[in-house]
């Protein structure tokens, strides 16, 4: 047995070591054998050749533990100078992420709506005309629905052209008071400096027994929300229209790089249009089935307040994933 002692010893590595050990103690190793040699042995002779079979076998065993654990070391040793890093190689600089702008101007406007006790909600991307058009006082063949330029799809089914839509859903499961805001994208066939196929909205309601709601109130939520946006600016109400809304307006604010003035980006007006809102129309709280109420309604395009708060000069770069652009909003 000394012979595999010094092999034991002698080992380099695992693998090798495994052979001695399978050698010795495998069902057909050297020790197995001489066990089964004993049957032929007499009775005195069985028990003295027996203790020393198990001595030989609790030495070996000893000596084999010790040289694994021993190899097991090495080889982790081994391993973590292969596997090790020179962490002189890095120069330690971080880089840093940012939020999208137009992600920056939602939070931003969300913030603001639910300090006032807003809530939000949302609605499916993919709708049908009665929640996207008529519901919204939008009936076939009416002139605004060419100027939605609709991605429509099978089956009735088209891609949302506003948030709008939310609104309704809401109100056909809710009874008033209501008041909330939706915010996500919206889908049209547009597509050039200022416009692009997918954008972002975020549009407001507000609904209550009839008496409770005013055009008044809605002027000073959206006056305080634009100087939210944009710091110390002049609102102005113009009249307009929208199926939706009566009576509807356009809110304008003073233009923010001339101060009033005039230049190239309020082409000389001193005024930039930012968003639409007005009461809602008795015809789409007739198609909710709703009765003796009143409530306002509002909606902006996120990316335009982004472009005039972040001076981007074309929609379409936000889009583009240029991290020139997004490396400025850390």
């Amino acid at each position: 047995m000394q012979e595999y002692e010094k092999r034991i010893n002698e080992s380099l590595n695992l693998q090798e070591l495994e052979k001695i050990r399978i050698e010795i103690f495998g069902k057909k190793g050297i020790l197995a054998q001489k066990f089964a040699e004993l049957k032929n042995l007499a009775a005195e002779e069985k028990k003295e050749v027996a203790k020393n079979l198990n001595e030989i076998k609790n030495r070996l065993t000893k000596l084999l533990n010790e040289k694994k654990a021993l190899l097991e070391k090495e080889e982790i040793k081994r391993r973590m100078k292969r596997e090790s890093v020179d962490i002189t190689l890095f120069d330690g600089k971080s880089e840093r992420g940012a939020l999208h702008p137009v992600n920056l101007i939602i939070d931003k406007s969300v913030d603001f709506f639910l300090s006032l006790g807003f809530k939000i909600e949302e609605g499916p991307l993919i709708e049908n005309e009665f929640y996207n058009f008529e519901a919204l006082n939008l009936p076939k063949h009416h002139p605004a629905r060419e100027m939605q330029d609709t991605f429509f799809l099978k089956d009735g089914k088209l891609l949302r052209t506003q948030t709008s839509p939310v609104q309704i859903r809401v109100m056909e499961k809710q009874k008033p008071p209501i008041k909330l805001i939706s915010p996500g994208p919206v889908f049209r066939r547009d597509y050039d400096l200022t416009h692009t196929p997918m954008f972002h909205q975020i549009e407001g309601l507000v609904v209550d027994q009839e008496g409770k709601v005013s055009f008044a109130n809605l002027k000073y939520i959206l006056e305080n929300f634009l100087r939210h946006i944009f710091g110390d600016v002049k609102v102005r109400f113009r009249p307009s229209f929208f199926p939706f809304t009566e009576p509807s307006t356009e809110v304008d604010i003073s233009c923010i790089f001339c101060e009033g003035k005039g230049c190239r980006v309020c082409k000389k007006t001193g005024w930039l249009e930012v968003l639409g809102a007005g009461m809602v129309d008795p015809n789409v709280f007739k198609a909710v089935g709703y009765e003796n109420v009143s409530g306002y309604a509002f909606g902006m395009g996120v990316e335009r307040l982004a472009m005039l708060f972040y001076a981007i000069p074309d929609l379409r770069t936000m889009f583009e994933g240029d991290l020139r652009l997004l490396e400025q909003f850390k």
